[in-house]
């Protein structure tokens, strides 16, 4: 049987703030420790209207204080935006503060637009392994004496790395997460690429680790889940219509279904509109059971992610009550 996780984008809704988005997360991860879910997780977005997490690592600060047993991470930090030593820094002082309760999801996408890209100075993905090796290497204090790295220490150093997740969306990075023992996520929540054959080239190429004595595959999930499958229908119209924004370049907070009810869709976004479904899971709490329990299947995931950009905050925490409840968490 599979466990289930929370990922939250902190969305900013239409005629909110991101400060308001940021107390609701608040809220959220306080009910998901109460309903069971085993993590709360944050992405790493920048520039972006709609999406308050840009800086995952003080709002995994602020939700371990606020909670009290659920593990808390990053889902995930995007490493070539930063330098290995400055997140090393952070995650080090992240598990001195909350000890065994940090995860430490990483991944290689910028997660922001081209301009704010620019703006972060980014090392660029095709460096990611080797800023992520040169991390581990940085954490444990293990560079060769000739190294110019070999007398640099990660503080606080009493501690180790929490434990290292790689995330990927089209399975390149699977085999490279499993070779050096990391736990593995694939972000089916928007990648239409299968799940499967990156899950399965990782579990074939993992090496036990310190962290990880055998593999473990998250699998993120879209969710929107009410009472009925009308009601769920209706709350995923938000999602709707926010990802025709994005994709037409024009991102903005996350609307209403009432304003996407009153939106006139071309044929053309009607098309996107239709493949973004496919990748969700919508309906009441039995259906909702069997899809998720479908996709940890298809996909051999120890651990579903779900992730819920519904505008009305009420109905998004229901929503994560709801699928609790009918798994019995």
């Amino acid at each position: 049987m599979f466990s289930l996780s929370v990922l939250d984008l902190v969305p900013i809704r239409s005629g909110g703030s991101a400060s308001q988005a940021i107390k609701e997360t608040v809220e959220l991860a306080q009910r998901a420790e109460e309903l069971g879910y085993v993590r709360y997780w944050f992405a790493e977005h920048h520039g972006m209207r709609g999406i308050a997490s840009s800086s995952p690592e003080v709002l995994i600060a602020h939700i371990a204080t606020a909670t009290k047993r659920i593990r808390v991470g990053s889902g995930g930090i995007m490493l070539p935006n930063h330098t290995p030593l400055r997140v090393a820094e952070a995650f080090h002082t992240l598990e001195a503060l909350h000890p065994g309760r940090i995860d430490f999801g990483i991944g290689r996408a910028p997660g922001t637009d081209p301009a704010t890209s620019q703006a972060l100075r980014p090392f660029g993905g095709e460096q990611f392994p080797r800023l992520l090796k040169e991390l581990i290497s940085l954490s444990n204090a293990d560079f060769p004496q000739d190294h110019p790295f070999h007398s640099v220490r990660v503080v606080p150093d009493d501690v180790k790395l929490p434990p290292i997740w790689l995330l990927g969306s089209s399975g390149a990075s699977a085999k490279f997460a499993g070779s050096l023992g990391l736990g593995y996520g694939f972000a089916s929540h928007f990648s239409a690429t299968p799940p499967a054959p990156a899950t399965n080239a990782y579990r074939e190429s993992f090496q036990p680790s310190d962290a990880f004595e055998r593999p473990h595959v998250i699998v993120g999930a879209a969710v929107f889940c009410a009472d009925t499958k009308e009601e769920a229908d209706h709350l995923a119209k938000s999602m709707d219509l926010s990802w025709v924004r994005l994709r037409s370049g024009q991102p903005g907070r996350l609307p209403s279904p009432e304003e996407a009810d009153e939106y006139s869709y071309t044929p053309f976004e009607l098309n996107l509109v239709r493949d973004r479904r496919t990748l969700s899971i919508v309906g009441n709490p039995t259906s909702v059971r069997d899809q998720i329990e479908a996709l940890a299947q298809a996909s051999g995931a120890d651990e579903v992610m779900i992730t819920s950009m519904i505008y009305d905050h009420a109905a998004r925490v229901k929503s994560f009550e709801l699928v609790a409840e009918v798994f019995d968490l």
